[in-house]
């Protein structure tokens, strides 16, 4: 009788273990809060997410592109200088001290989740259950040349992410350890 007792006790220990266990598997705001802000704690918004390559240069003559408004405003944060070099017909610009700190990704903070909007319902996808979270969020640690006018006119992403109330997507996933950002 005191070994089934015993046995019991596990028994029930264990399967409280394993309830305490799942609850971060199940599809909360607070899970979904948590793996988000996990995940942005280490992953910067950046301006050039893969990095650009200086100096960089534009042809002169070319009606004024995206690039160009981009690297101008640059510049007028204080990031970058200009030089035209009329012997081959460009604009040049390079890096000052200011601006080798940022370069090349130029990050501009990290987003913290504020609340999560909606979610799809978890299913099986890719040998993961997936949801899809649609989450408000705030920007953090936030530079100050990030906050010009002209730069978020030339990098609407930028504006977006500055934007009184930003909102945006992510896939979340959970294969048991709760739930994360696939990459």
């Amino acid at each position: 009788m005191k070994g089934m007792v015993i046995r019991g006790s596990a028994g029930c220990a264990l399967f409280v273990l394993l309830l305490g266990c799942s609850s971060a598997n199940k599809p909360t705001s607070e899970n979904f809060i948590k793996a988000l802000n996990a995940y942005y704690l280490d992953h910067d918004d950046c301006l050039f997410p893969q990095g650009e390559r200086f100096p960089y240069e534009i042809a002169l003559g070319a009606n004024s592109t995206q690039d160009e408004k981009q690297m101008d405003a640059l510049t007028d944060a204080g990031l970058l200088t200009r030089v035209k070099d009329l012997t081959i017909h460009v604009e040049r610009y390079s890096l000052n001290a200011p601006g080798k700190r940022f370069a090349p990704r130029f990050c501009y903070g990290h987003r913290e989740v504020k609340g999560i909007v909606s979610f799809t319902p978890p299913a099986p996808r890719h040998g993961f259950t997936e949801t899809i979270v649609t989450y408000q969020y705030m920007m953090r640690d936030v530079p100050v040349w990030a906050k010009s006018d002209a730069l978020m006119a030339a990098f609407p992403e930028l504006g977006k992410s500055l934007s009184a109330s930003p909102s945006d997507q992510a896939t979340l996933a959970t294969v048991g350890a709760g739930w994360h950002v696939p990459e």
